[in-house]
């Protein structure tokens, strides 16, 4: 018996509002308010619904980590993924990158130890391109 594997496409829409609500940790209207101000396009289905993808997912979770760590607001996030857009560098990633060596140094100076390794907000995955680039 063989079964074919599908790979995973990480732009398919699979994800309604609350599932990917709960997968970032944020309330469904809060995606919505990333909709209204440009920052992600999740897909519709026939009757309205929004599915979103691993992308949007990443996405998303840059911008949790964007506005709750670095203190961007949302006019800012939008400005960086233009930016990452048309340069094609990885300004984000960069920003994070610099934002946990300065946390390091502050704890080193302070005597803390480091904490465990924690993950970052898809610190190896580039950020989704931008919603106007979906048909």
């Amino acid at each position: 018996m063989s079964q074919g594997r599908v790979e995973k496409d990480s732009r398919r829409p699979v994800y309604v509002i609350s599932v990917a609500a709960t997968l970032v940790a944020a309330h469904p209207r809060t995606l919505r308010i990333y909709e209204d101000e440009g920052l992600i396009c999740p897909a519709r289905t026939p009757t309205n619904i929004r599915l979103y993808s691993d992308e949007d997912i990443r996405r998303i979770t840059w911008i949790r980590h964007l506005t709750r760590e670095r203190g961007v607001n949302l006019a800012g996030i939008r400005l960086l993924f233009e930016l990452e857009e048309r340069l094609g560098t990885r300004i984000l990633e960069a920003l994070y990158a610099e934002g946990t060596r300065r946390q390091a140094a502050e704890r080193a100076a302070a005597g803390s130890p480091p904490p465990a390794d924690t993950e970052t907000p898809a610190a190896t995955e580039r950020p989704a391109t931008a919603p106007d680039d979906r048909a």
